[in-house]
């Protein structure tokens, strides 16, 4: 707690001289003031970390004054005293952003235990916002322009940083992002536009796989009046609101093959021409597109066009899972929690040891997205103002009861283990492998080894 320094405000002197006394003997900065006003003042001017503020206080109620506080000096943190604290008070203080409260009459030492116990949580903001800041992998400009829920310390996610900044500085490269849902694909692909000297012009999101396929050659390339019922006047389509710009095309795998053609058609030869009408376009875009599909399988079933593979692919970013960099979690969780808190106005809390570690065991099936949605969840539901192993509950964390098998037939028991495992993950082979600590390669083979048909149910 060295070089804190402390305001008390409280309109009895007697107050604020005995705090005064007993805090300075613990080797604190400590000011006092007895109106509102003196407390404004010398907020403004000694910018204390903790202030010890009274309720009842002339001219101004202290819960008003918390609120006013906590919008004009976010970084001081309000101890609240008062001795008229019903608990109904008790909520409304913690919910302006009061840190702690304490009822009159109380004992010095409760004063020196809640300025300790801030202290340290001060003391514990700054490591996380050294480490947050640590683990931050791009400029402070260009976060700006992101959600910063991409970072990390891993060289797994170093390495996808580096390769992304390398390909934004080329302003017409195509880049193929891939990962699993929910691994930050669109927020590397922003990365890339805004880090590009495209970065002033438009960045243009698509679901490739959320438009219906009827709408999608005039979405893309838009259409004439007249084209069909509906096209009551011209429209632009995605390629020409981009123009200039970055189309992101997330889950290309998913377009349908005719318009594959069309869309390779138009990153070749730069124009476009909208459905109904005979005037091409010209158009300069970068395409950018992501997908967690394996499009190599695809091609092998005629389901993607190898030669627009090739074209969107000039650079390939593969984001890895979370589970494969659980050094990232400690730094993902403790931004989602500080990030998620300031949004709900709610004191940020902290961070139980023991939660990391489980955090960092699981396998985390919806990644990045899933942890975040896991730290909103915890912080609404919160009691207390620690984050425990309870307040985050797991796929999993409910043992099914043991499989009981008949004989020690080692292939029986495989093939079963195996069947269990698959169920278990809904048929997605490479959960399944994670849950058999074996490659994917090594299920393929012994899903064809024991002619396990995949996309059927199991009985």
């Amino acid at each position: 707690m060295d070089h804190l320094k402390i305001l008390i405000l409280d309109d009895e002197v007697r107050i604020t001289e005995k705090l005064k006394y007993h805090l300075e003997k613990r080797d604190l900065k400590v000011y006092t003031a007895n109106t509102p006003n003196q407390g404004f003042e010398l907020l403004e001017k000694e910018k204390p970390e903790i202030l010890i503020l009274d309720v009842m206080l002339p001219g101004m109620n202290g819960l008003d004054m918390l609120k006013k506080i906590k919008v004009d000096y976010p970084s001081t943190e309000v101890i609240m005293i008062s001795g008229y604290g019903d608990m109904d008070m008790v909520i409304e203080a913690m919910r302006k952003g009061a840190s702690d409260f304490i009822r009159k009459p109380f004992q010095v030492m409760d004063i020196q235990v809640a300025v300790e116990r801030t202290g340290k949580f001060l003391a514990l903001q700054q490591k996380l916002e050294n480490a947050e800041n640590r683990g931050s992998l791009v400029s402070k400009e260009l976060e700006g322009m992101i959600e910063k829920d991409f970072i990390g310390e891993s060289e797994a996610i170093k390495k996808v940083i580096k390769i992304a900044l390398k390909a934004a500085k080329d302003k017409d490269v195509n880049v193929l992002v891939t990962g699993e849902n929910g691994t930050g694909k669109e927020i590397i692909s922003r990365i890339i536009h805004y880090g590009s000297p495209r970065s002033q012009q438009v960045f243009a999101p698509v679901n490739s796989s959320a438009i219906p396929a009827t709408l999608l050659e005039s979405e893309f390339f838009g259409h004439v009046k007249g084209a069909f019922t509906d096209a009551r006047e011209d429209k632009k389509g995605y390629f020409e609101l981009a123009n200039n710009g970055t189309l992101f095309l997330d889950e290309i795998a998913d377009m349908p093959i005719a318009l594959q053609a069309k869309l390779l058609r138009a990153i070749e030869e730069k124009k476009v021409k909208r459905l109904g009408g005979t005037k091409e376009f010209d158009v300069d875009v970068r395409i950018i597109s992501a997908t967690n599909k394996n499009i190599d399988q695809l091609i092998d079933e005629d389901k993607f066009r190898i030669d627009l593979y090739h074209r969107i692919n000039t650079i390939e970013i593969h984001i890895p899972p979370l589970r494969e960099r659980p050094d990232d979690i400690p730094l993902l969780l403790t931004h989602f929690v500080r990030s998620l808190s300031s949004k709900k106005n709610i004191p940020t809390p902290s961070i139980n040891a023991q939660l990391l570690k489980k955090l960092q065991a699981y396998h985390f099936p919806g990644n990045v997205r899933e942890l975040r949605n896991m730290v909103e969840r915890a912080l609404i539901l919160l009691e207390g103002n620690e984050l425990t192993p309870e307040d985050f509950p797991l796929k999993g964390d409910t043992k099914p009861a043991p499989h009981h098998y008949e004989g020690f037939d080692l292939e029986k028991i495989e093939h079963n283990l195996i069947i269990e495992a698959l169920t278990r993950c809904n048929m997605n082979q490479t959960q399944a492998a994670y849950m058999l600590q074996i490659s994917r390669d090594a299920i393929k083979r012994k899903i064809k080894k024991f002619g396990i048909e995949i996309g059927k149910d199991i009985v």
